[in-house]
């Protein structure tokens, strides 16, 4: 039985070993400007960082409290931050909140009334569920609209 598992593993072996396999990546478009068949298409360099959302909200078109107007000048003075910071219109326990996305990594996203008093941080911080202080907002929130967006 031994001798029959080597025999086989050598004929498999030494069929395998007489196909040739190359692999090459294009760094140049094709001449045609099209790929077909087996070519895989050039790189290319435009920026696949900032996610798309499936579900695009309606823009709010209401005017935008005084506070509101001088964070987006902050941020605008500001280098463009990635992700791109947000700015969404909510209905959450009876009242209108603006959320404001956080401007990287483990840092919070923050919720303010209509007159800028932060209420809560919904998410970000190291667990990425923000700071308790209003932990079903996920779920409570309601009619979003799009306030502002860094256009940059």
């Amino acid at each position: 039985m031994r001798l029959f598992s080597i025999a086989a593993a050598l004929l498999i072996t030494s069929a395998c070993a007489h196909q040739q396999v190359s692999v090459t990546t294009p760094t140049t478009p094709p001449p045609s400007g099209s790929v077909s068949g087996t070519d895989t298409p050039a790189p290319t360099s435009t920026n696949t960082v900032d996610p798309v959302n499936r579900y695009v909200p309606e823009s709010d078109t209401t005017a935008r409290p005084q506070w509101l107007k001088a964070r987006i000048a902050a941020v605008l003075a500001e280098r463009k931050r990635n992700p791109i910071t947000r700015i969404m219109r909510y209905q959450y326990n009876g009242q209108t909140v603006y959320y404001i996305s956080a401007p990287c990594c483990d840092q919070y996203s923050e919720v303010f009334d209509t007159r800028g008093k932060l209420i809560c941080h919904p998410d970000g911080g190291i667990t990425g569920k923000g700071d308790g202080q209003c932990a079903d907002f996920e779920k409570r929130k309601s009619n979003e609209k799009v306030v502002w967006q860094d256009p940059r």
